[in-house]
């Protein structure tokens, strides 16, 4: 199994402990801190794994049992010659074999060796809302959302409110580990705050590491990203980068945050249906960050601070600016850790009711899929004429419809006022 997911977003810490905890012994090998030597070992005893297996036991001082221990290579796209090595590992069978990494599909890591069709990839996300409750203590919380959402039935007003406020809590920490793990501990926003700027620059140096040739496109991007999605249409404008910028030359660098698990892409579909992929098209698209405590620190860079209201102001519901797009960026989120892609759809015709944007597209329903649409809001005072025309004009197509918002759960027909903290359990 291949690990794959942001740096610091968990992956070797998982691996490592599910060896501990279901095999005899685990070997973890971190090809980001070994030396030459190891690597060595993997090209010269490519045709000999007896002696490959035995020499990486001494070196780690790991008994090896057949069949009962897992052996973990860590950041693998530090040495792609060992993900190569895996076809070779699985027809031995004697061991279990995790790889984790980031930035696996990258042409520097890919283009000298051959993909073993033995691996199958796992994608390691941010904690989802779920996760961060169990993080903090409120598993029974998340039990009763869950239950509740099932049922289409409100959680009383007292559990509506304390279930809206740790969603706010999880909105400004978010979901890596780190973060999560300080906050937990502390209750503190700026003991995770400081956590959550040192990724940042973690990312910001990767980029200068990693993205040789288009470094000066992808950390443009990766800065102007709070500022689109300010904006009331959050469609990233390429013009704000530099006026004659066009898509076919930034594309590398939106997918090298994309491969980098740093950025979650949202695709145009421009005819809805259930295979939304059939129709995405590639040149207009949103861009999310994939952690939003990570962008509340980037947002928020130059305000936050120990004597800052910021924290406070979201945490209340008092911060009117930037609030949708942090509310956008968390169901974002939240969709691409349940394993669903991103889409949403726009129209800007003419005439008014062929005016229209909507959030997400998803696709659901039994026996048959429909397109499911999504309208998120960050208030509890709204409209939604533009999911009231998409049902109109699609409407043979369109299974339930969802508002996601801060009140409480309601349904109307087919369309059913989701509390955002239920996210989650779509």
């Amino acid at each position: 199994m291949l690990v794959e997911g942001a740096r610091r977003a968990g992956k070797s810490t998982l691996a490592r402990e599910f060896g501990k905890n279901e095999y005899r012994s685990c070997l973890f090998i971190d090809f980001y801190r070994t030396n030459d030597d190891v690597k060595a070992l993997f090209r010269d005893l490519a045709d000999d794994l007896d002696s490959l297996f035995s020499y990486l036991a001494g070196l780690y001082n790991v008994q090896l049992h057949e069949r009962d221990t897992l052996v973990v290579l860590d950041e693998v796209q530090f040495f792609p010659h060992a993900r190569a090595m895996v076809k070779y590992f699985v027809e031995d069978g004697r061991y279990d074999f995790i790889e984790t990494g980031s930035l696996v599909s990258i042409k520097q890591n890919t283009q000298d060796i051959l993909i073993p069709s033995e691996e199958v990839s796992f994608e390691l996300n941010p904690f989802d809302f779920e996760e961060f409750c169990w993080a903090c203590g409120e598993e029974r919380l998340s039990t009763l959302i869950k239950q509740a959402a099932d049922n289409r039935q409100p959680l009383p007003d007292a559990l509506h409110k304390k279930a809206s406020r740790v969603f706010r809590e999880y909105m400004l920490v978010g979901g890596m580990p780190a973060p999560v793990a300080a906050y937990a501990e502390s209750k503190d926003f700026h003991a995770a705050e400081k956590i959550k700027s040192q990724i940042l620059s973690l990312y910001r140096n990767d980029i200068g590491r990693f993205a040789k040739g288009y470094e000066y496109k992808v950390t443009s991007v990766f800065d102007e990203m709070p500022g689109q999605l300010a904006k009331h249409e959050k469609k990233f404008t390429l013009s704000a980068l530099e006026g004659d910028a066009r898509m076919r030359t930034y594309e590398e660098a939106f997918f090298w945050l994309a491969d980098a698990r740093i950025a979650n892409l949202c695709l145009k579909a421009t005819d809805p249906h259930v295979g939304l992929k059939m129709s995405e098209d590639r040149l207009s698209l949103k861009c999310y960050l994939a952690d939003t405590g990570l962008l509340v620190t980037q947002a928020f860079a130059d305000g936050i601070s120990a004597e800052s209201t910021v924290y406070h102001d979201i945490l209340l519901g008092k911060l009117q600016l930037n609030e949708g797009m942090l509310v956008e960026n968390v169901i974002a989120q939240t969709l691409r850790a349940s394993g669903r892609g991103l889409w949403f759809y726009s129209s800007s015709g003419p005439q008014p009711q062929e005016r229209m944007e909507i959030d997400f597209l998803i696709t659901a329903g039994k026996p048959h899929a429909k397109v499911v649409p999504l309208e998120v809001k960050s208030t509890k005072r709204y409209a939604t004429l533009s999911l009231d025309k998409f049902s109109q004009k699609f409407g043979n197509r369109i299974g339930e419809e969802y508002v996601l918002h801060p009140g409480q759960l309601r349904v109307e027909g087919k369309r059913t006022y989701l509390p955002l903290y239920m996210a989650w359990c779509l």
